[in-house]
Order: structure tokens, then sequence, then C-alpha cells
């Protein structure tokens, strides 16, 4: 990939991760949703280590890898930790500008050194009742390499020590020890008593660190010395082929691999004693310094994310959802959606929609079928609760659950087995391709005909991401298109026959050909000297043979405006080869996450959703769905969004090379434009039915 061209897609990616990391150090933003930003920012990094940074080692440990190849991942690397060093700084810096933030507002983080007398006894208590039990310690002697270490989880490394030495002064001269601290079963922050108008928070890992004594002092130790440390893992599933077993075993055994992955990240306390650190690393077999990486204190920030405290003056406003207005009390959602296409617009508009579509449809005599894609579920999902009271209604019941949902491959077993428990038929795989397309399909018999509705959406059937992503979903009694989402679960069902479609585009097979055609129409348009544009709002633009196209078409004329909340490996705005091209990402408090693509079309502008991204997976090698928008009340609605966040000039971030992360900010009297938040009030301002 010629770097005059492109942009590296790693790089990209920690660009994008900057972006959330911007949202931290921002003071306009308020100080318990910053503390958040720093959580999703860690989070991400981790996840980029065990995904991309551990595919980059794989590759260039291969040997049969061309020199060539090997030098530029070796480059990448070195972009990688040079970058994300100097993002951990900023990261620092935002940490101790959210604390300071906080103790203005009378929010104190202390640590074991800082308690005072009533405090302590606090959290002596505390450990005893709360903690103690949990804690299974491992004597560094007894530890040889990484078997009993997991991903995702911290660990303090503690040496330990007597002050007088007795009879058995080597033994108890010095120790080691590796504690794992339990934070799925205990919050990472724990709230002391408050003092007046002051609040104090500690960190779990500080109330182990206090009461070492009262693990070990049993063993004549007295004098303690501890650090936290991390590891991550390659989180690649090495899928067996064994025919003999089923997909769902071969994905149970795979997911218990992966906690033994190869380390591609260990990080420590920098404040560590180098004779202890060479220690510890000894102990677990970790000679690559490339893997190593000093950081503070306190790792795993990610826990940041659930922080537990709560304050309505130091958060968001809230933007509660709301009804869709074409939805009716009491009035059939099989009737509305007969009447028209419906457009629901998440977290704007209430996901519990859906849930009560199903919930209808589960109990209603004349439906005969319910077909559902799933990606990611909610852990307590009030869709598979509905799915599984029609299954018990008698209704025919069919889930495709995608078990190769990256890190959410346990949670899809176990809903797998429920479902098959209680009577539901669940496709587990098709060979080669992932289903990342998000359908539910209800056949009813209405005047003994076969009836269909559709709901075709850009995320998942998720009530709880439904309240944090931002994504569009479609419902539909149009029987053509309807036909075509059932075409999509006969592929499902026969696997290998690949069906014809109507309406709906559907990759493996006529995605990328699609997309190929409609940038050539705009550039005929171009060239004929008609106005020809394009509007692409996506996750991650990566597939080059599209950015060359896209390439191709601005140097027709045809301009093109980018909304890519990921990466971007397109350099726009670039002299000679972009002119014509304009990128932006938002990153706000809630997750862009829909695919939304318009042609100019001459003056008649055709609006898709799409589950896919622009990258060769989505293109090639998963199930994937593009769907029109008909309605022309619909495509000026969808156009109006795009609109709005096409003016944003509050959360917007350039991504043209040059000005890369840059805030776009306001022009010649322009008015403020948070996009969000004037979505929100747009979509809220429709009329409901029933207002008077």
């Amino acid at each position: 990939m010629s770097s005059n061209k492109y942009i590296n897609r790693e790089v990209s990616w920690l660009s994008f991760n900057e972006r959330v990391l911007q949202e931290a150090l921002d003071s306009s933003n308020p100080v318990l949703e910053r503390i958040k930003y720093l959580g999703i920012f860690s989070n991400n990094r981790d996840e980029f280590y065990r995904v991309r940074v551990a595919t980059l080692n794989r590759m260039k440990s291969y040997k049969k890898i061309a020199p060539a190849q090997k030098r530029e991942i070796t480059r990448t690397l070195r972009d990688i930790h040079q970058i994300v060093a100097d993002q951990e700084g900023q990261f620092t810096g935002a940490f101790h500008n959210v604390l300071e933030e906080l103790a203005k507002n009378n929010i104190h983080f202390v640590n074991e050194n800082e308690l005072n007398s009533k405090q302590m006894d606090f959290v002596v208590d505390y450990f005893r009742m709360n903690i103690r039990a949990f804690l299974s310690p491992l004597l560094l002697d007894n530890i040889s390499g990484l078997g009993n270490f997991k991903d995702k989880f911290i660990y303090l490394a503690v040496k330990m020590a007597s002050a007088v030495a007795g009879e058995n002064q080597k033994l108890k001269k010095e120790n080691y020890a590796v504690i794992e601290l339990p934070t799925e079963e205990l919050s990472r922050f724990i709230e002391l008593p408050p003092e007046g108008d002051k609040r104090y928070i500690i960190f779990l890992d500080d109330i182990i660190r206090a009461n070492l004594k009262n693990i070990f002092g049993i063993f004549g130790y007295d004098i303690f010395e501890s650090h936290i440390i991390k590891f991550t893992r390659d989180a690649e599933l090495d899928i067996d082929s064994d025919l003999s077993k089923s997909f769902l075993e071969i994905m149970n055994e795979s997911i218990k691999q992966r906690i033994k992955g190869d380390a591609v990240r260990f990080v420590y306390d920098n404040t560590i004693d180098p004779k202890f650190l060479k220690k510890l690393l000894n102990k677990f077999g970790i000679t690559q310094s490339d893997t190593l990486r000093a950081g503070g204190r306190y790792h795993n920030f990610k826990d940041f994310m659930d922080f537990p405290l709560t304050n309505t003056s130091l958060q968001f406003n809230e933007l509660p959802p709301f009804l869709h207005p074409e939805i009716e009390p009491n009035k059939s959602m099989f009737e509305l959606i007969r009447e028209k296409d419906l457009l629901f617009h998440y977290p704007y508009h209430s996901f519990q929609h859906i849930v009560n579509l199903l919930r209808e449809a589960a109990i209603d005599p004349k439906v005969r079928a319910i077909k559902m894609t799933f990606y990611r579920v909610a852990k307590n999902s009030k869709v598979m609760n509905a799915l599984i009271n029609a299954a018990r209604n008698g209704k025919e019941v069919t889930v495709f659950l995608e078990l190769q949902a990256r890190f959410d491959e346990q949670a899809n077993i176990q809903w797998t087995q429920k479902l098959q428990e209680e009577g539901v038929r669940v496709i587990q795989n098709i060979p080669g391709f992932k289903v990342h397309s998000k359908l539910l399909l209800i056949r009813r018999k209405e005047k003994g005909q076969n009836v269909f509705y559709a709901n075709i959406s850009t995320g998942n059937f998720n009530e709880l991401t439904a309240k944090l992503y931002a994504d569009d979903s479609l419902l539909s009694s149009d029987q053509q298109l309807c036909r075509d989402v059932n075409n999509v679960f006969h592929l499902f069902e026969t696997k290998y026959i690949p069906p014809t479609f109507t309406s709906l585009i559907v990759a493996p097979f006529k995605l990328r050909s699609f997309f190929t055609s409609m940038i050539n129409r705009e550039i005929i348009k171009a060239r004929a000297g008609k106005k020809a544009w394009m509007i692409l709002k996506l996750n991650n633009l990566v597939d080059i043979k599209v950015v060359n196209k896209l390439y191709l078409a601005g140097k027709a004329g045809v301009k093109i405006k980018l909304i890519v909340r990921g990466i971007c490996v397109l350099k726009a705005g670039v002299p000679g080869l972009s002119e014509n091209i304009k990128a932006f990402g938002v990153v706000d408090r809630f997750l862009e996450h829909s695919r939304v693509f318009v042609f100019a079309n001459e003056g008649k502008p055709e609006v898709y959703l799409a589950s896919a991204d622009l990258m060769a997976r989505n293109l090639d090698h998963r199930i994937e769905v593009v769907c029109p928008i008909k309605s022309p009340e619909l495509k000026k609605e969808m156009i109006k969004m795009l609109d709005i966040q096409l003016k944003d000039n509050v959360k917007a971030r350039s991504l043209h090379p040059d000005k890369i992360n840059q805030y776009r900010e306001p022009e010649n009297e322009e008015e403020i434009c948070r996009s969000q938040e004037a979505i929100y009030h747009y979509l809220k301002g429709k009329k409901v039915k029933g207002d008077v």
C-alpha cells in the first residue's frame, strides 16, 4: 500500500481512538463523562492489541513472508508503539485533570497511604467481609509460564519480607506472590464513608494493598512492596476443522484456547524495582522487549466505563429515547407497518418498539413464523425472551446466531443452548462466512395468504447497545423487499445456493459490483457536466479498490462527503488526488454506528441503509445487506439527518491527513451545531400521533 495515496489502517485506527481521548480531555464535557471516555479509550486500545497487533506479530513471524512485507510490518509496529507512547502521555494528563476536577466537586480518590484512622478501619473491615474470600495468591516460586494468567484481568505482584529475621531467616527474609484481582465479582471502585459533603473513592487494588499483612502476616512477613501488572493476549481463535465435532463444540474449545493465547503486551508499574521485574519476566517466560510496556500505578482503565458514582450536575443532560411519531397506543404494529414504512433511529427512538412488535407476534394467532439474525445479544435480552415465548406459543421460530462475533462468542453459545432447549431452531454458521446482516422477518396468515413483515437494521437487535449506538432501522411490509429478506434466510438454511435478490443488495454476491456501478454512474454524470455527488456514512473505509474508485470519481468532478467514525485509509482533500473529497468523523456521547449511502442520481437521490462497512471482509467474506429506502418521505428524513451531521461544528473532526483530528469550527457566523443533540431535537419535534 503506497503511503503517498493511503493512510496506514493501524495508524488511522489509533487516530480514531485519539478522538475518543479528546473527549476525555475536553473540559466542556461533564467530568463524570470524561472519566468514562478514559475507560472507552483504554478498552479500545486493549482490543487493538488483542486483534491488530497480535495479527501483525503473527504475520511478521510467518516463515514464508516476503522480506519487503516483513519490513513494512516492522515499520508499522514501530509506528504503533510510538503513537501509543505519545497517547499514553496524553491519557495520563487527562486522568490527572479529571482527578483534579472531581476533587473540586468534592469527590476524592485516595490510596492506602492516604487513609485516616476511620477510613482504615472501614477498609480493613470491608476487606475481611467482602474481598478476602475471593483471593487465591500464587507464590512466584510455583509459577512457570503464563498458563494461570488471563487476558482482561489485572494482578497484584507482591514482594514481601520480614523486618526481624528469626530462626527461618532464609525463608522469611524475602518472598514473592501474585494475586488476581476479583473484578468480575466486585466493583473496582469502593466508596468510603463520606465526611461532610466530601465523598471518597478507593480502588479495589488499594484496599488489597492495605491488607497484605492480613494475607501474609501469619507467615511472618510485615514489609510489602506491590505493583499492578496486566497481560494482553492474542484474541484470534484457532478454529478446529474436526468434522466429527459440532460447530458449537469447536467454538467452545477455541474460546478456552484464547485465554492461553500468546502475550502481545505485558504492562507493569514503572516504579517497580528492576530486579523484581526481571524475576517476574523470568517466571512468566517473557523475553521479547517489544511486549513490555511501562505504565502507571493503575491498569485496566476500562473499568471506568462502569464508574458507579452518579451526579446529574456532573453528567450529560439526559436525552431519553422517545416514541416514534407514527406509533399509536393500543394499535397493532402490523397494522401500522401495513399502512407505511417506518424508520426508527436509535438511540433517539425507543428500541422498545421492536420488543413490542415481537411480543405482539408471539401471541398473535395469525403469526405463523418468525426469523431473526443476531450478532451481539444483550445479557438479559427481552428480544430473546419474546422469541422463546413465541416458540412456546407454537410459532415456528428460526434464529441465525453468529457464534464468531468477536468477544461475544461465549454469550452467543449460551444463548444458542437456551434457545434450542426452548424449541427454537438455531442455525449456527455458514462455512467460510460470518453473518453480519441484521434482519427480522415475520410471516402472518392474512385472508388465506402469507403476508410478510420485515425489519432491516444497521445495528444489532440489542436493547442495551440501542441506548448507546446511533443506528437506523427500517420496518416494511413491501412484499418484494420481504421476499428478498426471506431469500437471505433461505441462504442460511441451504448454505450453498445463492438466491436471486430484487431489492436488497447482498454481500458477498453483489455488494462490490453494486458499489462500483453506483460510483460509475456518478462519474458519467460528472463528466457530462451534470451535478454528481455522494454522501457515505460508515464506520470504516479500508477497501483499497473502493478507495481508488472514489479517487477516480473525485477527479472526474463528483463531490464526495465522507462521515467515517473509525478507520479511513483514504486521504481526503489532497491536491491532485482528492480535492473533491471531504472526510470527517463525529465522536460524541453516542457511538455513531449506522451505515448510510446516498447517491445524487441526477437530482433524484437514492438512499440506502447497510450493515456493511467498506472493508474487504464485509464486501467479500460476510453476509451483509444493503437496503434501499423507497419512501420519498423517509428519504428526505435520512438526508436531513445527514445534512445535520455535515454541519456539525462541535464534535466533528477532520480526517484530512494534514488536519487529522482537528475540530471543525463554525465559519462565517454559522450557527453552533452539535449534530447528535440537533438530530435528537429534530426527530423529537416531529408530531406524535395523538398530540393535539
